[in-house]
C-alpha cells in the first residue's frame, strides 16, 4: 500500500441506519479511516458505499498502540452488522519487517506483529495483510527464511486464533521480497501451518513487478503463474490500485482506476474472474480533500465493469 493512506482525510461518518448496497460480483470496498475510533470505519465505510473494508487496527506509522477497550470492540461488531459490510480486512503497520538481517529490528517487528494479530482477533477480523519486508542487501534467500521464521515464532506462540495472516505482493522497491510469486511460495515452503497464511493480490504491485495484467492474454498467463506457484485458493484479498509508473517499473505509486498505466481492462478481467467471486477487493487509491468522493467514484467504475463483464463472452472463459 502506498503513502497516500497515511495523509487521506477523515470526514465523519452520518448516522443513518442503512444497510450497505446490494452486491453483484466480488465485495468490493475502500480503506477506511480509524480516527474517533474503530467503531467509526464501518460507518464510513457505509457512506462511501462499500460492501467490505480494509482498516489498520492502530496508528500505521507508530509502534505503540493504545489497548483496544470492550466497548470499542462492541460498537465496531454492532456497526458492522447494522451496515452488512462483510469481510473486514486488516494492514499491518508499515514499520514492520519481518524480513530484517539486524536482529534487534527483526524481534521488534514480531512482538508489535503479534499485537497487532491480537488486536484483529480481538475485533474479530478473519485477515491481517502484510508486506513481506526487505531484507536489507543480506540477499533474498536470508530474507525470506526470516519471512518463515517469523511467522512459525507467532503460530506456536498464538495457536488458538482463527484469523490468516495473508503476505501482499509488492512491486519490489529496494530490496523489498514478495514481488514473484516465486518469492512467496518460497517463504511458504519454510511455514510449518502454511495453512494459516493466504495471499493478498495488489494489481499496482503486480504490474510494477512486470506481471502484465492489461489484456486477457496478460491476464490469464499470470493467474496460470499465480495458480502455478501458490494456488488461486490462496488468494483471499485483492487490493484494487491503478499504477502511476510503467510495467516494470518496480516503482508503487497509486492512481485512481482507470487512470493510471493499467487502464480498466485489466479491472474488468479480475472482477469478473469467476475464482475471485467471493474475494474481498479493496480499493487504496488516492483519497484527495474529499475521500467520500473519490471512493464512490473508483467503486463505480469498478461495478460498472462488473455489470458490463456479465455480458461479455470474453470473461466467462476465464
Amino acid at each position: 500500500m502506498e503513502r497516500e493512506l497515511g495523509a487521506m482525510a477523515t470526514p465523519q461518518p452520518r448516522a443513518a441506519a442503512v444497510r450497505g448496497p446490494l452486491r453483484a460480483g466480488p465485495p468490493l470496498g475502500a480503506h477506511m479511516s480509524i480516527a474517533g475510533g474503530m467503531d467509526q470505519a464501518p460507518l464510513r465505510g457505509r457512506e462511501a458505499g462499500c460492501n467490505t473494508i480494509q482498516v489498520f487496527t492502530k496508528s500505521n506509522r507508530q509502534w505503540r498502540a493504545r489497548l483496544l477497550a470492550g466497548e470499542e470492540v462492541q460498537a465496531f461488531q454492532r456497526n458492522l452488522a447494522t451496515t452488512g459490510i462483510e469481510p473486514v480486512v486488516a494492514h499491518s503497520c508499515y514499520l514492520l519487517n519481518l524480513a530484517a538481517s539486524r536482529r534487534p529490528l527483526w524481534k521488534q517487528s514480531v512482538v508489535a506483529f503479534r499485537g497487532e494479530l491480537e488486536r484483529a482477533e480481538q475485533l474479530g477480523i478473519p485477515y491481517l495483510v502484510i508486506h513481506p519486508g526487505s531484507h536489507g542487501g543480506a540477499g533474498e534467500a536470508e530474507g525470506m527464511g526470516r519471512v518463515a521464521e517469523a511467522l512459525n515464532v507467532l503460530h506456536a506462540a498464538l495457536p488458538r486464533h482463527r484469523l490468516q495472516i495473508l503476505l501482499e505482493t509488492t512491486a519490489g522497491q529496494g530490496t523489498s521480497l514478495g514481488f514473484r510469486f516465486e518469492q512467496l511460495a518460497a517463504i511458504l515452503e519454510g511455514v510449518e501451518a502454511a495453512d494459516r497464511v493466504g495471499i493478498c493480490l495488489d494489481t499496482c504491485h503486480l504490474f510494477a513487478a512486470g506481471y502484465d495484467i492489461r489484456s486477457l492474454v496478460g491476464y490469464r498467463r499470470t493467474m496460470r503463474e499465480l495458480a502455478a506457484c501458490l494456488g488461486m485458493s490462496r488468494v483471499k484479498a485483492v487490493h484494487l490500485n491503478d499504477s502511476k509508473q510503467d510495467l516494470g517499473s518496480r516503482v508503487d505509486r497509486h492512481e485512481h482506476i482507470g487512470e493510471g498505466r493499467l487502464g480498466l481492462a485489466a479491472f474488468g478481467w479480475i472482477v469478473n474472474d469467476a475464482r475471485l467471486r467471493r474475494v474481498p477487493m479493496i480499493l487504496e487509491t488516492p483519497k484527495g480533500s474529499d475521500p467520500v468522493a473519490a471512493d464512490r467514484r473508483n467503486l463505480a467504475r469498478l461495478r460498472r465493469l462488473v455489470r458490463a463483464g456479465r455480458g461479455s463472452a470474453k470473461i466467462r472463459s476465464l
